[in-house]
């Protein structure tokens, strides 16, 4: 008797209506059809062989694959018994919003993914981290207030930026209309710096990618290089680092590790001491104690 074909399969919301991802492992073969949405993914392990709009063609572990709306395919393992996968779908109108906040020419739609298979390892590793901030954003929501809104600003921030990150890689190197390089407004470079305090001000409901990008007078992607390029890290992760500058700030003064947690923004105490541990290579605990001098050891 035939074993069933193996097949699991996960689906992940994201912080957009428009965009989701999902995890697979499968044996399936799958019919030809078609979605309504651009599909970008990773195969993880295995290989596929698929019909596409664009031809045949094989894929193998560590290649990327994509599918464009309404582009008729289908897919089947190739050399092994299943294969494994990760993607990201994405709205036509998601795509078209990121391609016009990177400077696209006015009136150019109908955005077109030219390859069915692509190696880039660029993109490759932007979508690896695409992919499990959302499925980490899934894992974390929602907490009980008002721990929700702090923890789901911070984690809707990391998924933004790869977001922005992703996109912006798959437009330049492989869609047939690639933005423009956006011309950088007067007032971008100070505002980068008006971008940095409004985080440090407002580290319990953090503003978006797209209100920081606004605000500097940049596309999201261009603001991501900026910033890093000037602070050394994207906000995201310069946003972590402040929250754990803020903690053993406030650590010092005699403020409790579970206050010191909440009103730097961290989600608990664990993860207030997971950054804290990786950004200065002791626990608050630690620090609480070096702080309350040597009669308190």
């Amino acid at each position: 008797m035939t074993p069933p074909p193996v097949h699991h399969c996960q689906v992940f919301a994201s912080p957009w209506q428009g965009v989701y991802c999902t995890r697979a492992e499968s044996s399936r073969r799958y019919g030809k059809h078609w979605h309504a949405v651009y599909g970008l993914g990773l195969l993880d392990e295995g290989a596929q062989s698929s019909a596409s709009g664009r031809g045949p063609v094989d894929a193998y572990a560590g290649d990327l694959i994509t599918t464009n709306p309404g582009e008729v395919h289908d897919g089947q393992p190739l050399g092994s018994a299943s294969r494994r996968w990760r993607m990201v779908y994405i709205e036509p109108a998601v795509l078209q919003a990121l391609a016009d906040d990177e400077g696209a020419v006015a009136g150019q739609a109908g955005i077109a993914l030219t390859r069915p298979v692509i190696q880039d390892a660029a993109l490759a590793r932007a979508l690896h981290t695409l992919v499990a901030r959302i499925a980490l954003w899934n894992v974390v929501q929602p907490p009980a207030p008002p721990t929700a809104a702090m923890a789901g600003a911070v984690d809707r921030l990391a998924c933004e930026e790869s977001l922005a990150q992703t996109c912006a890689l798959l437009l330049q190197r492989h869609a047939s209309t690639p933005p423009a390089t956006a011309p950088r407004t007067a007032h971008a470079a100070p505002a980068l710096g008006q971008v940095r305090d409004w985080l440090a001000d407002a580290p319990l409901a953090p503003p978006t990618l797209a209100q920081m990008a606004a605000f500097a007078g940049l596309s999201r992607y261009q603001l991501l290089r900026r910033f890093a390029g000037t602070y050394g890290l994207p906000p995201h992760a310069w946003l972590l680092q402040q929250r754990a500058e803020r903690s053993r700030h406030l650590i010092g003064q005699g403020v409790g590790l579970a206050d010191a947690a909440a009103a730097s923004g961290f989600a608990d105490q664990s993860h207030m001491t997971r950054m804290f541990t990786r950004q200065f290579g002791f626990t608050p605990g630690a620090w609480q104690k070096a702080r309350r001098g040597p009669a308190a050891q």
